[in-house]
């Protein structure tokens, strides 16, 4: 896999998160019974500092939950030495139902990972609303699945892949997209 462009640095990565964060807040009209939903694994870093930026921006704390869809995937492969898949768990701080949830990922490509997590997230509880931000939209859609926030749109020919990595698991924060 050759690198072929950077698409976000660290600083767009920032802006574009700020951005999230006002758009949510925004389309909100605050933060009253939110709660910021990560999907395993670069989604859960990324809804942390949506949070975050929530927070300093309206002054309260939104919960953040992390969100394993694993055992919802319709290509679930098998990862253990025993043959079954390797389930990571869901960690969600609050009860979601009647909650404003935001699902956070890093990449929209086909909508599978969504539709899984959507599946997960009606499991633990009956949200009033989902809402989805991606930081990186790459279209291809296989289903009906719209993101309400983006950090930035990367159209992409579908033997390309965006790479997002993240301080928290790679030591380095960048966007890129390689030709497979």
């Amino acid at each position: 896999m050759v690198q072929k462009a950077l698409i976000l640095d660290n600083q767009a990565i920032k802006r574009a998160l700020t951005r999230i964060a006002h758009e949510i807040i925004e389309k909100n009209k605050g933060v009253e019974n939110l709660v910021i939903v990560g999907i395993k694994t670069r989604g859960i870093y990324l809804a942390k500092r949506i949070a975050e930026r929530v927070e300093q921006i309206e002054g309260k704390q939104v919960p953040v939950g992390e969100l394993d869809i694993t055992l919802y995937r319709d290509d679930l492969t098998k990862k253990t030495e025993d043959e079954q898949p390797l389930v990571k768990g869901s960690d969600i701080p609050v009860d979601i139902s009647n909650k404003k949830i935001i699902l956070v990922d890093d990449v929209l490509f086909t909508g599978r990972t969504v539709r899984a997590a959507l599946d997960a997230l009606v499991d633990i509880g009956r949200p009033s609303t989902i809402q989805l931000a991606v930081l990186v939209d790459r279209g291809h859609r296989e289903l009906p699945i719209r993101a309400d926030y983006v950090g930035k749109n990367i159209p992409t020919a579908s033997s390309e892949k965006i790479v997002v990595e993240l301080d928290e698991i790679d030591k380095i924060e960048q966007v890129s997209i390689h030709e497979n």
